[in-house]
């Protein structure tokens, strides 16, 4: 036990005697099935996943170099962001750390558990403001959220920069790095060994294409891993995403990423032609960020084609914005060409 984060830890957590099922209780192997009231009438889905997804845990961790303890597999990222604050968070005393504009679950998440939310503006470049975010927390702040790439501005922070908040950071520290495969700034789970506290994000919903299966997962130090499968759900994963997701695990994806990376910058350089297009926002990850002189009409005029984009513009520092996912090169050309008709 690490006893610097189990003192982080919720009270009634650190107590928690976890649900056990009859086979995490029985070692050995097993050939009747007689412990969890399921039928007995073979199909591919009749029995329970396994809780723990010793295999699946097994080949991400072959994959990405961490040990099978230091990884959490949860339904989509969102499960282990709403963990956190069930874990470390005591609702109505804690409170949280967000950067803004950022990923929204973060602040939503909080207020389901009661949890203050203290949101720390990003700098008029989007970079981050370092020392504003030290400055937000006080005794009681147990979570900071930082997502990079960041959604929806798009750009990944300095790692050295976000290892000097973890380290000065009293509480724990999630970097979300959901759109880490198309950035060429790097990821950080190789300081995870160095920064018990801090929580690595990723996702099996965006280069691996998976997001209608929801399949996050989360890499830390061991302790936190173990509180966070202590208050999962048993079986928070279903069979099919496992089955799924050891498919997809084996197959190369570099020639889809590359891809994706190509049609960002042409789409970029094509859009900047536009005049009611005003800025197009360097981008770190398979979407980028545009303003524009008009948001509501121009995503008006694209619902009405037929093409759905994020409209950022009630977001905080975002007037003006939408944010445009990268598709096939042939769904880039129908937006372009739409483009062309909301011009004249």
């Amino acid at each position: 036990m690490n006893n610097r984060i189990a003192q982080l830890v919720r009270n009634n957590i650190r107590t928690l005697a976890p649900y056990s099922t009859a086979r995490d209780e029985f070692k050995g192997s097993l050939g009747v099935f007689l412990d969890a009231n399921e039928s007995p009438y073979p199909n591919p889905f009749n029995r329970y996943p396994d809780p723990h997804q010793k295999i699946l845990k097994e080949k991400i961790s072959a994959l990405k170099g961490m040990p099978v303890e230091k990884i959490f597999l949860g339904n989509g990222s969102d499960e282990a962001i709403d963990l956190m604050y069930r874990i470390f968070c005591t609702p109505g005393k804690d409170n949280a750390i967000v950067i803004a504009p950022s990923y929204g679950m973060y602040s939503v998440c909080a207020e389901i558990n009661d949890v203050e939310v203290r949101s720390v503006e990003l700098n008029p470049d989007w970079s981050l403001p370092e020392e504003k975010l030290l400055e937000a927390a006080d005794d009681n702040s147990k979570l900071m959220f930082i997502c990079s790439p960041n959604n929806p501005t798009a750009n990944a922070f300095p790692k050295e920069q976000i290892l000097r908040i973890v380290q000065k950071f009293n509480g724990i520290v999630v970097v979300d790095e959901a759109y880490a495969d198309f950035s060429t700034k790097g990821s950080l789970l190789p300081e995870l060994a160095s920064n018990d506290n801090m929580v690595v994000l990723q996702t099996m919903s965006k280069a691996r294409g998976l997001a209608g299966l929801r399949l996050g997962m989360a890499f830390a130090d061991s302790c936190i891993i173990r509180f966070m499968s202590m208050v999962k759900y048993p079986y928070n994963i279903n069979q099919a995403t496992i089955n799924e997701a050891l498919k997809v695990l084996d197959k190369n994806i570099g020639d889809e990423i590359s891809e994706i990376l190509s049609e960002r910058e042409r789409l970029s350089a094509e859009l900047i032609k536009f005049k009611f297009i005003k800025e197009i926002f360097p981008s770190d990850a398979n979407f980028i960020l545009i303003r524009t002189d008009d948001a509501n009409s121009l995503y008006d005029h694209l619902i009405k084609d037929g093409i759905i984009v994020r409209n950022r513009n009630s977001v905080k520092g975002c007037k003006g914005c939408l944010r445009i996912t990268i598709g096939l090169t042939s769904e880039n050309e129908k937006l372009l060409s739409s483009l062309k008709m909301y011009q004249i």
